[in-house]
């Protein structure tokens, strides 16, 4: 039964009386509100657009139907990353003709969607920044690394979005009250006890493995973690998410201590599992598909990297051996531009390091097809990459990745 509730507004731009673009746009979003039985839309205050990464033909129509319509978006909307690196186009391979036609459709694509008014940040990371969403926002966000952040960290709420309903949302300023726009939806329902890890909770390499054994635990669930530290950096919180988010479905995740609405009281008769070292150790050896041996490149940066996880990079570079093989760094133009104001960036290209940006390596023809044994410090990554550009991968801390990469074979430690 259809009970959804129209105001006299969106009636109006569902009927045309605001253009053919944005009755286009509204028809997709109140599609989706029927079918998931919501009874209103709510409005939203922003938007985060992942439909800009080309996947084919239909990418560009819906695009170029909707500029053509004289669609523009109506709320602040940030872009994700695209299929090129608009300012260092030669680290796009081009040498198949599937290769050129990407990077030409793909450059369509990016400027399709800048046409609509949507801000080029071309990141996968729009909470790095300024103006993100607060507690209780309601926003439209794609995108899952993007996604679960704004869920859990900032305490905005975004359902799930995928490619065409973020544009939509966009131009509408609407989105189905339903799913985990609702409070209802957002409450824990399985609990892990972290507090065996102990110090091993203060270190970077902690948060992709346990989103990596959340996430392929869970699947859609809402975890709540008991024992993560009270300061754990946003970084770390990043690396969980996106981890979790890849391993399993989880849009949302609660920390107790840490973020906005994680429950304060018991946790009543919820499942428990318990996370301990061994624990960590085997999601490292599942999905490390290699341990050992010579090692053909780096990749780190994905999600983004922030300003301080670039610093941090930095520093390991600044004194020691030289890097051995190719590493590659991914994060936001914003970030960029920042670290070439405090002299990060002159730093990180000095000592040999790639910076890429608009897009990541494991969704765009940047790595040789030749490399075949890659190291990333990203859960996220590490679950990605072999399945999507054919490579072994090893994951490991960033001073890991560093230490390997001036080796030139896998440096890592065991667990403990």
């Amino acid at each position: 039964m259809d009970n959804l509730q129209l105001t006299a507004e969106e009636g109006e731009m569902l009927g045309g009386q605001y253009g053919e673009g944005v009755a286009l746009a509204m028809r997709v979003v109140v599609g989706l509100a029927r079918i998931e039985g919501a009874p209103r839309l709510v409005e939203i205050t922003s938007a985060h657009v992942d439909s800009c990464l080309y996947h084919g033909q239909v990418s560009l129509d819906f695009a170029h139907k909707l500029v053509g319509l004289g669609a523009k978006v109506r709320v602040p909307t940030t872009l994700n990353v695209g299929s090129m690196d608009l300012l260092h186009p030669g680290l796009v391979r081009d040498g198949t003709d599937a290769e050129r036609e990407t990077a030409l459709r793909g450059r369509e694509l990016m400027a399709a969607y800048v046409d609509l008014g949507c801000t080029p940040t071309w990141t996968c990371a729009p909470y790095q920044l300024p103006n993100r969403p607060g507690l209780g926002e309601h926003v439209a966000w794609a995108e899952s690394n993007a996604i679960v952040f704004a869920n859990s960290v900032l305490g905005a709420r975004t359902d799930r979005y995928g490619d065409f309903l973020d544009i939509c949302a966009a131009i509408t300023g609407r989105a189905p009250y339903s799913g985990l726009q609702t409070t209802e939806a957002r409450r824990g329902t399985v609990v892990f006890d972290c507090r065996p890890l102990g110090e091993f909770l203060r270190t970077d390499l902690a948060y992709p493995l346990l989103g990596l054994h959340v996430g392929s635990a869970v699947g859609g669930e809402i975890p709540v973690l008991i024992g993560i530290p009270a300061d754990v950096s946003e970084d770390n919180l990043k690396a969980f998410g996106a981890a979790a988010a890849s391993a399993g479905g989880v849009a949302l995740f609660h920390a107790v201590g840490v973020t906005p609405e994680a429950p304060t009281g018991p946790l009543g008769e919820l499942p428990t599992y318990v996370v301990d070292l061994e624990t960590m150790r085997r999601t490292r050896r599942r999905l490390s598909t290699i341990d050992a041996g010579q090692l053909d490149a780096v990749s780190v940066g994905t999600p983004h990297a922030s300003y301080d996880e670039c610093r941090q990079l930095a520093n390991l570079l600044r004194e020691g051996p030289p890097i051995r093989v190719p590493f590659y760094l991914s994060t936001g133009r914003a970030t960029r531009d920042r670290a070439a104001e405090t002299g990060v960036l002159r730093t990180l290209e000095a000592a040999g390091v790639t910076v890429v940006v608009d897009t990541c390596t494991y969704v765009t023809a940047i790595l040789s097809p030749a490399w075949k044994n890659v190291m990333t410090n990203s859960g996220k990554w590490a679950h990605y990459a072999p399945g999507n550009i054919g490579v072994d991968v090893v994951l490991g801390s960033l001073a890991e990745c560093v230490a390997s990469a001036r080796a030139g074979r896998v440096v890592i430690e065991e667990l403990a």
